[in-house]
This record gives C-alpha cells, structure tokens and sequence, in this order.
C-alpha cells in the first residue's frame, strides 16, 4: 500500500475530490469545526463549576490568610501581560500558517511558545511561594478553591505548549498540508479561550481578592 493510506487520501483532497464512497455527511473542515467547538465548550463548563466553587468558598479563610495579603499583584499583572501578548502572537501565527509562510509561523510559534512557558514558570513560582508561607490548597476551603482554579486554568497551558510543539513539529514534517491547517487553527482557538478565562481569573480572583 502507498504512503497515501486510505486515513490519509481524504485530507489532501478538496472535498469535492473525495469519491462518493467516501464522503461523510458534512465537509470535513465542518466535523473538525463543530467538534472542536464542542470541545471548548466542555472545557468552558468545567471552569464556570471552579468559578462558581471558588466564588462560594473565596471568605471560607478557616482563621487563615486572606487574597489580599497572600497575593503578589505585581507579579500577577506580569503573568496577564505575558499571556495576553501571547495571544497576538498566536493569532500571527495561525495567520502566517494560512498563508502557508514558514519561518513566520515559527517565529511567532516561538515566540508564543516562550510567552507561554514565562507565564507558567511566574505562575509556579507564586504557587511555591504561597506553599513555602503555609498557604498550601490544604490550609483552608479558600485555598483550595484558589489552587484548584489557577491550577487547573495552569494545566491547561501547560497541555496547550505542549501542543504547540507537536504543531511546529508537524509543519516541518508535513508541511502546509490542509489537516495542518486546520490543526493549527484549532490550536489558536483553544490558546485564545484560555486567555478568555484568565482574564476572569485576573478579575475574579485577583482584583477581586479581600
């Protein structure tokens, strides 16, 4: 069997090239579409339920430390200008990769890349601050609201650099190819959606903290 296996024929083929054996009931840039979609959208519910946990449980201190004397906003509003630029640069990224124009997209790949892995390292070094202080997610219901919140919201960018690599890999492999495309694309929505809720984080938890 040739290299263009019968998983693999379909995505180099506009879709009016498919056999009519082969088509699905909708275009594949519309499946990958609607179930991505999906996808954030159960993403986007798991953060509403630790929005709302934490907003239930944020005065729950047990005798303990507070946001406000706990949090470094400081360093927090250096995370969110990290993160933010980063989404430009996401979104140059996916552009240049629509105009198929590789040393753009590594560029900004890269540079997105390093914007991502600074947040992380800033938001990991609060977290090992604020266990060295004592105010460990076990230390009261606030914290481990708080942990819980900006951990997962943490793991996510983290599942999300980590993609970002398979994505870079996969362009200097496969090149432009359409399901390359879209891939990247998927990427950049998903990247965009983690800011979304980081600026509620900033908001909520942050600015908000008393």
């Amino acid at each position: 069997m040739s290299a263009l296996d019968v998983t693999d024929a379909p995505e180099l083929l506009r879709d009016d090239e498919v056999p009519l054996s082969r088509r699905g009931p909708a275009a594949t840039r519309d499946v990958v579409a609607f179930g991505f979609w999906l996808f954030l959208l159960s993403d986007i519910v798991i953060f509403a339920t630790l929005f709302a946990g934490y907003a239930v449980l944020s005065g729950q201190t047990a005798g303990g430390p507070t946001g406000v004397q706990l949090f470094d906003r400081g360093r927090v509003l250096l995370e969110t200008a990290c993160l933010l630029t980063s989404s430009l640069t996401c979104g140059l990224c996916a552009l240049s990769c629509v105009r198929r124009n590789t040393a753009a997209t590594y560029l900004w790949g890269a540079v997105t890349f390093l914007l991502g892995a600074s947040f992380i390292a800033l938001e990991f070094s609060e977290f090992a601050r604020l266990i060295a202080q004592g105010a460990g997610p076990t230390r009261s219901a606030f914290l481990s609201a708080f942990f819980s919140l900006v951990g997962t919201h943490g793991l996510h960018v983290t599942l999300g650099l980590g993609w970002l690599m398979v994505m870079m890999a996969q362009v200097t492999t496969l090149g432009f190819r359409p399901m390359i495309i879209r891939r990247l694309l998927c990427f950049s929505l998903f990247w965009h959606t983690l800011d979304i809720v980081w600026i509620g984080v900033f908001t909520i938890v942050y600015l908000g903290a008393r």
